[in-house]
């Protein structure tokens, strides 16, 4: 007897073919058999006729171990209910270990706040034994941070690192490779993270490459650096033969925007050099992006610490001001969405803010960074949407959150997180595979299923397929779409009916059933 049989679904399994009507038969945490099970007994029976039967979508660009809602939110409501089963945290340079020492948790101090935090684990193997213990809504998996290698070692020095440094971080990356983390990931444009030279990087991933583990980028820029910085990622993946996924590849700037296709052109002849390289994207055309990064280079040199003590040094600041003003930048029209310490300019753009200050955009942009201790982030509405569709169309592309999970909730905060969040893969499926026809339906699905779990290294996810582990979504393809925006991120999607993760059903008729069926994922299990 299985436990559950849909019944009349429209199979659309993952791997991108052609989708078709048959039945599916779920039994303890596995997908039993799909086929005609008409006569087959179930403990419960669930008719989809005129709905889609997929594989749970694999978001491979998630924050919710940054942004610590994998701890205060363990449901992770606003990702289940877009369809996601399984996360891949770690990314962008940051994870939640290896912690080698105090300093390495400030890897995510540009999205959190940690004073509050509290850690009782140290090693990869510890904290997915932690992240386990508490249970969460969904699979989990994570990357290892190289930020989080390089704070541990270095703390708040922010150097040249030496040979041997580099030798030893290698040594830890190993011991997370074998105790479970699936890659490690870099955020190059980040402050500690910069100094860091092609060699490093290349010995750092010549250890990924011989244990088939995933290199996760994020590049060190996307203005009017977007082309060397891919160049220069390309590179690795040719010296060292190692997956590559650049993460939420985009072109800042209208200036800029013609630079995607040359970036587009670039990756696919790589890829047909027999070069590993992916990407994904986020389905908007704002950003959510770190307000220091706006600051000139040699302002954040030093990390954190050093950053604060130029902002508030007088002298010091005119030059800023001078600078900032010399990118001729739009900065009036960001709008701030986390600011700790000042929630009273959460939802307000910067123009406004310096209006009712009667200081310039720059002046006030350097006001709430010393309010906030730099940790204020901005939706910028810098991306193009023909690049949008441009990227979703290309083979080499994969959708993702780029952002954590939340929950209704969350609105009690004062803090206006980014629709991505509650909405980016429904928004996939209601605007570019129905409204804009960008994307055939198996296409979308499986650039969120079947496509990332193979680049990670997932075993038996992302496909519907006999003997596979049971996460299975129904959804009305007519009717899904997100409902989230910028003034009102907090709303589910709507057209999802079903999830099932693991077997167990964590979503009935579009309701969370309470059910904590995620598992931690561990790389070779």
């Amino acid at each position: 007897m299985f436990d559950f049989v849909i019944k009349n679904g429209i199979i659309v399994d993952g791997s991108g073919k052609k989708s078709f009507i048959a039945d599916l038969g779920i039994k303890n945490d596995k997908i039993s058999k799909i086929g005609n099970l008409k006569k087959a007994a179930a403990k419960e029976t669930i008719d989809a006729e005129g709905k889609c039967v997929a594989p749970g979508f694999v978001d491979i660009l998630d924050h919710s171990d940054s942004f610590w809602t994998i701890f205060k939110i363990p449901r992770l409501d606003s990702k289940i209910t877009q369809g996601i089963t399984t996360i891949i945290s770690g990314n962008c340079g940051s994870s939640l270990a290896p912690l080698v020492s105090k300093e390495a948790i400030k890897s995510i101090h540009k999205w959190a706040e940690i004073g509050n935090v509290y850690v009782n684990w140290q090693t990869v193997e510890e904290f997915l034994s932690e992240v386990q213990k508490n249970k969460l809504g969904l699979n989990f998996a994570t990357l290892i941070g190289h930020e989080t290698l390089r704070r541990g070692l270095l703390g708040d020095e922010v150097r040249k690192i030496t040979f041997k440094e580099i030798e030893i971080m290698n040594n830890m990356l190993k011991k997370g490779l074998a105790e479970g983390a699936f890659g490690m990931s870099t955020g190059l444009v980040f402050s500690h993270a910069k100094l860091a030279s092609f060699e490093e990087i290349k010995i750092l991933t010549n250890t990924l490459s011989k244990e088939n583990a995933l290199y996760a980028s994020h590049i060190r820029g996307e203005v009017e650096d977007l082309l060397p910085s891919v160049n220069e990622t390309l590179q690795i993946g040719r010296e060292t033969g190692v997956s590559i996924e650049i993460s939420h590849l985009k072109a800042i700037g209208k200036s800029y925007w013609p630079d995607m296709e040359k970036a587009l052109e670039m990756i696919k002849i790589a890829s047909d050099e027999d070069i590993s390289i992916e990407f994904d994207i986020y389905p908007y055309t704002s950003t959510g992006s770190v307000l220091y990064l706006l600051l000139p280079d040699w302002v954040t040199s030093g990390g954190r610490n050093k950053m604060i003590a130029r902002l508030k040094d007088f002298d010091l600041r005119k030059k800023i001001i001078e600078e900032m003003k010399q990118l001729n930048y739009n900065y009036q029209d960001l709008i701030v969405s986390i600011c700790p310490y000042n929630r009273s300019v959460v939802g307000k753009r910067i123009g406004d803010i310096a209006a009712n200050q009667n200081i310039s955009c720059e002046e006030a942009i350097i006001e709430l960074l010393i309010a906030a201790n730099g940790q204020v982030i901005v939706f910028n509405k810098v991306l193009s949407e023909e690049n949008i569709e441009l990227a979703l169309k290309d083979s080499l592309c994969t959708v993702a959150s780029a952002d954590a999970a939340y929950n209704m909730e969350y609105i009690r905060t004062g803090e206006i997180v980014h629709p991505r969040c509650f909405g980016a893969f429904p928004r996939v499926l209601g605007r570019y595979v129905n409204k804009k026809k960008i994307l055939k339906l198996e296409e979308a699905v499986y650039k969120m299923s079947g496509k990332p779990a193979r680049k990670v290294g997932l075993k038996k996810r992302g496909l519907l397929k006999d003997n596979y582990f049971a996460d299975v979504i129904i959804f009305d393809p007519k009717n899904i779409a997100d409902k989230a925006n910028f003034q009102n991120p907090y709303q589910y999607s709507k057209g999802l009916d079903y999830v099932f993760v693991n077997g167990k059903m964590v979503i009935r008729e579009g309701k969370h059933t309470g059910e904590l069926a995620g598992r931690v994922l561990r790389k070779g299990d």
